[in-house]
């Protein structure tokens, strides 16, 4: 072969590797999707919105924000903002503890109380005929409720799958949500502390009756400091965050860093937001300040895009990113495998991570098989494992108001219209 052959053959095989990549990346209207962006802004439903769509490489394949004036007036949003995830929180602590359990530093089937002995003699609510109040029909009518000592072992794996018993201050019971503010857990000084206060609730059920969904992950945690002698942010940044280089996923702000303000969607109708507004735990919230000493697994993260999306391209790309392999990819299955909630139309619970059935694809607002996830003040993310992209959506308040319930389906049904209407085209499907 002559030189000149050579040359041509190389130049056809660079320019087919480039469009082959690039192509997809082109596929999307972004007009369209800036439309329902700003829609929802517009509306007064939400303070902002910042939406980025990444390839498995971390290539922007969308990247949008819309802010409100009349609220974020000489505010600068964008990839690069830290904001509060809230539950978005729970997937990183499970990935750092499935992490643990690969060293052997843990075993998923070991009882919770070999790492947190304060756990040894705890109580579940009942009604008066002594039935676990998550069995009863209507939870709001047992109140006030019996007692029954608890002597079904509580075993890690049940705080993973929400098995456990742990609660928010958000049951529909007002007694159990009074003992839940009553304890006030963001106040706790330290993990100890933080236990204790645990320690003096009554478990909602005993360990394994149903799933109960609340601040297991946050007990998870707290046994992974126990486990280990070091502190869950310590954890996240020597095994996580530092040796996979992602910037942008912690727990603490720094000296020179700030939140953006607080806002709530209470009466339908977006304002500023009041002591009270964010009733989870009851009358108080976490701490991101410098000093914080207790660190909530469940909850208390804060993240920009940038740095969340960094993260779940590392589920996406089964536990490798940056060309470091933080999981296994048999620990990835293992997370987004059936676990519970098995007979629900919309999919079912991996450990955390919801996987969606083919009721989105129907409905014309998604897709079977996206692992999604979301947080307290209007975070959501999905990861599309089959086409090799993540979407993030980032806001701040609670609630949302009805105005604008349907953002999330209705900007994620656009991109699966235009994956699919390109799919169909040219007889193959989209990999970014």
């Amino acid at each position: 072969m002559n030189h000149i052959a050579r040359i041509t053959i190389s130049i056809l095989i660079i320019s087919s590797s480039y469009f082959s990549c690039a192509e997809p990346r082109l596929i999307f209207d972004k007009s369209r999707l800036d439309i329902i962006v700003d829609k929802f802004v517009q509306n007064n439903s939400h303070p902002f919105i910042n939406v980025r769509l990444e390839g498995s490489n971390g290539f922007p394949i969308y990247n949008y924000k819309s802010i409100n004036q009349t609220f974020l007036s000489g505010f600068e949003i964008d990839e690069n903002t830290l904001m509060r995830i809230w539950s978005m929180s729970k997937i990183v602590t499970i990935s750092l503890f499935m992490d643990l359990v690969e060293d052997d530093i843990i075993n998923l089937d070991e009882p919770v109380n070999k790492y947190i002995p304060e756990f040894s003699n705890l109580y579940y609510t009942t009604d008066s005929n002594g039935i676990a109040i998550t069995l009863v029909d209507s939870i709001q009518n047992v109140c006030p409720y019996d007692l029954k000592f608890n002597k079904t072992q509580m075993t890690i794996k049940h705080l993973i799958n929400h098995e456990a018993g742990f609660y928010y201050a958000t049951t529909k019971n007002k007694c159990i949500n009074e003992e839940m503010a009553k304890v006030n857990l963001p106040k706790a000084i330290n993990s100890d502390d933080l236990i204790s206060r645990f320690a003096r609730l009554p478990l909602i059920q005993k360990p394994g009756d149903s799933h109960f969904y609340g601040t297991n992950t946050t007990i998870l945690g707290l046994v992974a400091e126990r486990a280990t002698g070091k502190s869950l942010d310590k954890l996240i940044s020597t095994r996580l965050t530092g040796p996979l280089g992602i910037n942008g996923l912690k727990y603490n702000l720094a000296n020179n860093e700030t939140l953006l303000p607080r806002f709530s969607g209470k009466n339908d109708s977006l304002q500023f937001a009041t002591d009270g507004d964010f009733d989870i735990f009851g009358p108080d919230f976490p701490s991101n300040k410098p000093d914080n000493k207790i660190f909530l697994g469940g909850e208390g993260m804060i993240a920009t895009s940038n740095g969340y999306c960094a993260f779940l391209r590392m589920l996406l790309n089964k536990g490798n990113l940056n060309n470091k392999q933080f999981l296994n990819p048999e620990t990835i299955d293992e997370i987004t495998s059936p676990q519970t909630q098995l007979d629900n139309r919309w999919g079912y619970n991996g450990y955390n991570l919801w996987v969606t059935s083919d009721t989105l694809r129907k409905l014309g607002i998604g897709d079977s098989g996206l692992w999604q996830g979301g947080g307290y003040e209007g975070t959501e993310f999905w990861i599309d494992s089959k086409r090799g992209f993540v979407g993030l959506k980032m806001s701040q308040l609670h609630p949302i108001p009805k105005s604008g319930h349907e953002f999330y389906n209705e900007f994620r049904g656009e991109v699966y219209r235009q994956i699919f209407a390109y799919e169909s085209k040219y007889g193959r499907k989209v990999q970014f």
